[in-house]
């Protein structure tokens, strides 16, 4: 969700595209539709096949909005991301990370998310949730690039699922799902000037 004009935007799947809904106060949203009823503004689903687009996340960068989300086309899960000046026109979608040790399989792209750190664009791919709960780190210095079938920008795995990360008062801090999916952890996130080996 990012805030544009005083008005609160939230980004969100419907198993099948990407969708946008608009609040004044952040409370109760309501949904753009396009073209009469629907919902979705772009998708990576076709009339044949349906992709699963969903778990999407805006990332402000200069003048851009960056929209990443996950996909799973052929059973193939890779994380897309679609760009746009005015969160109306949107441009064709990228593959911006798909394999490595990630995996390729349906989940190995789960609940994408992108922040810009010193310098570096990190992204956070889950592959498990559960007690088994797994998140692979990657970082770059294009937001458009974080590799395709090799793990030359991975960073390292944590033992969450579904992170994100949350900038309070010049301090980091990461949300990711409990073992049960039934709450949220929170933690302060310290950045180190190197990344963790392997």
């Amino acid at each position: 969700m990012i805030r544009l004009g005083g008005v609160y935007q939230m980004f969100y799947g419907n198993w099948h595209g990407i969708c946008l809904a608009r609040s004044r106060h952040g409370k109760k949203f309501d949904r753009v539709l396009h073209n009469g009823d629907n919902t979705q503004m772009f998708t990576e689903d076709t009339p044949q096949v349906r992709d699963n687009t969903r778990d999407a996340m805006v990332l402000t960068f200069g003048n851009t909005y960056y929209c990443y989300y996950t996909a799973h086309p052929h059973r193939k899960g890779a994380v897309y991301c679609r760009t746009s000046r005015d969160l109306n026109e949107w441009s064709e979608s990228k593959i911006v990370a798909y394999g490595g040790q990630a995996g390729t399989g349906p989940s190995s792209a789960e609940c994408p998310h992108v922040v810009y750190r010193h310098g570096w664009f990190y992204l956070f791919r889950t592959q498990r949730y559960g007690r088994e709960a797994r998140t692979s780190v990657y970082r770059s210095k294009d937001p458009m690039d974080f590799r395709v079938e090799d793990d030359k920008f991975f960073v390292c795995r944590l033992s969450v699922a579904a992170p994100e990360i949350i900038r309070h008062e010049d301090r980091d801090y990461i949300a990711w799902l409990l073992p049960s999916l039934k709450g949220i952890r929170i933690a302060r996130l310290k950045w180190t000037s190197e990344p963790a080996r392997r």
